[in-house]
């Protein structure tokens, strides 16, 4: 199992698709068919808890269901999703009570599930970021103010600089467009291949 994390407009899901193509099985990120997602954007303190545990139940779904395939990769993953429910907290758009119960349930759920082969995590600057959220053009996304998406940064690469519960790649596409450009796609699959091979050397 590979998974691809990385803060929000990254290219993950693009990634993802590109690995599907060479015969990994595609877990997405469940956001298309999620009925609180648009809501909490809008309302923040609300629906905060709610739509945290929504992604942790789906991804636990996921991460079980891609133990039973040979090659799976997934966009997102019940590791990095901790990282929005601290900054909802530290934001105070989470209670204390509900973080606390968030981290138990995490807890839970971490000591029955597989992990990842390999943690495919994309750096990314946040002017590059938001560049690619505007270009995507999601309208919940373009409400955000900028202070969220640099906290939510800094909280991913602390998470991914202490990361320990599994290999990682790390990989910067500040100028890489592995969607659009066939020599950028070509250079981050050698990447992974490569971390790949390696770890099966050993």
């Amino acid at each position: 199992m590979i998974v691809i994390e990385g803060v929000v407009g990254v290219g993950k899901s693009s990634l993802m698709r590109i690995l599907g193509q060479k015969g990994y099985v595609e877990f997405e990120e469940p956001v298309v068919d999620n009925p609180i997602l648009d809501k909490f954007y809008h309302d923040r303190q609300r629906y905060s808890f709610p739509l945290q545990v929504f992604f942790l139940n789906k991804r636990f779904e996921h991460i079980k269901k891609a133990k039973s395939v040979t090659n799976a990769v997934m966009d997102r993953s019940i590791y990095g999703d901790a990282i929005f429910a601290r900054m909802l907290n530290i934001n105070d758009e989470m209670s204390d009570e509900e973080f606390e119960i968030y981290v138990e349930l995490l807890e839970n759920m971490l000591e029955h599930v597989q992990r990842p082969k390999l943690m495919v995590y994309l750096e990314i600057s946040v002017d590059e970021a938001i560049k690619r959220i505007k270009k995507r053009g999601r309208d919940y996304e373009q409400i955000v103010e900028r202070a969220y998406w640099e906290k939510l940064n800094e909280e991913y690469t602390t998470y991914f600089d202490n990361y320990s519960l599994s290999p990682i790649l790390k990989i910067n596409v500040d100028n890489i467009d592995f969607e659009n450009n066939a020599e950028d796609r070509v250079y981050v699959m050698n990447l992974i291949d490569e971390k790949l091979k390696e770890l099966a050397s050993q």
